[in-house]
């Protein structure tokens, strides 16, 4: 019975800690923003400006399509052309192909000259690239 009370609490806690939102930090460790499980994307006033849905568009605040994360990482803007890619070791492209950052497995955000440019930690990492480097919300 014990076991049944700390199975369930440990389920509860996790089920909670995921509905949380995830603060997105600049260099300086400042917070710049916040992206909720569900994809809403929030400012540094709380206030929301966009969203990630689950099929891969991205909306801004009032609702319209900006562009939308493909499947293979490809990243397209309103229009449906390439404007860069995220690829599966983190590294970011641009649409010619030449790397212009990447994101770390621990959610370090990095320029095309390995210096850090902020943090999302427990956030899909290409959510990260195409807050950073394509779609800045901040």
């Amino acid at each position: 019975m014990k076991a049944l009370r700390v199975l369930i609490m440990f389920i509860a806690l996790m089920m909670t800690s995921g509905a949380m939102a995830q603060t997105v930090r600049n260099s300086s460790g400042s917070s710049i923003g916040k992206i909720e499980s569900n994809g809403t994307i929030r400012n540094s006033s709380g206030s929301s400006v966009g969203r990630f849905d689950s099929d891969g568009t991205i909306r801004n605040s009032s609702g319209s399509s900006i562009g939308k994360i493909d499947s293979d990482g490809t990243i397209r803007n309103s229009s449906g052309s390439s404007i860069g890619k995220f690829c599966s070791d983190g590294t970011v492209r641009n649409s010619s192909g030449s790397s212009i950052g990447k994101v770390e497995s621990d959610g370090t955000v990095r320029n095309s000259s390995g210096s850090s440019i902020g943090k999302a930690q427990g956030i899909p990492r290409e959510w990260v690239a195409a807050y950073f480097f394509f779609f800045p919300f901040y």
